[in-house]
């Protein structure tokens, strides 16, 4: 499959894919082996703004490294002064690109297993950023198959950060990458979701209960692509 940027970009349309001579539903196979077009990397102004605005901005972007391309379906935002995120610990070697500028990755291993691939938001020395909690597959099947273990497109395949990092094939060496240059891993502009999910943020149990409450998580609403629990999750 190739891509071309254009200027007035096709959204992907939804296509079923044929599996061992049957067809399976359209959702959530979202793959589309005809897409010739794709939108372009969003440039670096576009992270410069709280990680609470940036958050919901990101859902239905793009992420591209080589031919993997996942659609962004979840996210959660770290902010400032956040007692749930990294950067209430100060600027240590591993969080350092967290205080760096927006639109740089910050790629840290979660319990020393999963890698778990964040979006800098804001301004030098603020801080913040946005967790990308799952995506949907559009480009590179069979790389994410082959770097997840599965051999399926069920939501199980890219439900949940760790899945996200693994199936993109990301190690810690790839923090404080600039993901709005040309190379390597980016994010491009994508459709606007028509509706979108907030809730709590999950696992955070160690914050202050303002935090562990914030509606701060978000998701595309109607995705299947979304990580458990779906239930603390309500319409904007």
């Amino acid at each position: 499959m190739s891509f071309t940027s254009s200027k007035n970009p096709k959204t992907p349309r939804l296509k079923r894919k044929t599996v061992a001579g049957k067809k399976t539903s359209r959702t959530p196979a979202v793959l589309d082996t005809n897409l010739t077009h794709f939108p372009s990397i969003l440039p670096r102004c576009f992270f410069l703004v709280d990680a609470l605005n940036l958050s919901p901005l990101l859902l239905g972007k793009y992420l591209r490294r080589d031919d993997v391309v996942l659609q962004i379906t979840e996210v959660e935002a770290y902010r400032q002064n956040d007692t749930a995120s990294h950067s209430r610990l100060g600027i240590t070697p591993r969080t350092k690109p967290m205080f760096g500028p927006g639109g740089h990755a910050y790629v840290y291993l979660c319990y020393g297993v999963h890698v778990m691939l964040n979006i800098v938001a804001d301004e030098v020395g603020v801080g913040a950023g946005v967790l990308i909690r799952s995506c949907a597959p559009i480009s590179g099947l069979k790389i994410i198959q082959e770097r997840r273990g599965q051999d399926n497109i069920k939501p199980s395949l890219l439900a949940g950060p760790g899945k996200v990092g693994q199936a993109l094939g990301l190690s810690k060496s790839w923090s404080d990458h600039p993901l709005y240059t040309h190379g390597g891993l980016e994010v491009l502009d994508g459709p606007k979701p028509e509706k979108i999910l907030v809730g709590p943020r999950v696992g955070i149990n160690y914050a202050s209960p303002e935090h562990i409450t914030a509606p701060w998580r978000f998701a595309i609403e109607g995705s299947s692509w979304v990580s458990s629990p779906k239930n603390t999750l309500k319409l904007a």
